[in-house]
């Protein structure tokens, strides 16, 4: 148990960002289905983006709540400046997310639910990196 601890201690960060990452996947898909399987058609290719921006929305909001407290510790007095860029970078990734997601179903044809995993994924890795190195460098307290 104590070896567990400090691995736990050692790479924190990085667990609270994938404990994190995954509670906001959780909550991007969860509103990315409601819409999808209520009020929009993931067939029709502007729909399917309304869904992924409102997805968005909701999972940003989410992220930056946790991450500034849980996994970056930020103290940073500049909420706004702070917010701002990530957002800023958050929207970087909505760009990756929506590319991948016309791609993949408007494209290739690819389920759209397993387009979404995917996705996911790739914004999790990217949105860790740019929280890293833009976002809450050096503000933990």
């Amino acid at each position: 148990m104590d070896r567990i601890k400090e691995l736990y201690y050692k790479n924190r960060e990085i667990v609270n960002y994938l404990v994190v990452g995954v509670l906001t996947t959780i909550v991007a898909l969860a509103v990315y289905y409601i819409c999808v399987f209520t009020f929009l058609d993931p067939q029709n290719p502007l729909q399917l983006q309304a869904a992924n921006v409102i997805s968005w929305i909701a999972g940003v909001n989410f992220a930056y709540v946790t991450n500034r407290k849980y996994v970056f510790e930020s103290k940073d007095p500049h909420i706004l400046k702070e917010m701002v860029s990530f957002y800023a970078a958050r929207l970087v990734t909505l760009g990756m997310d929506m590319g991948t997601m016309f791609l993949m179903v408007t494209v290739a044809g690819i389920n759209d639910k397993f387009a979404k995993l995917v996705a996911q994924f790739l914004v999790i890795v990217f949105n860790y990196i740019f929280s890293k190195l833009l976002v809450f460098r050096g503000q933990k307290g």
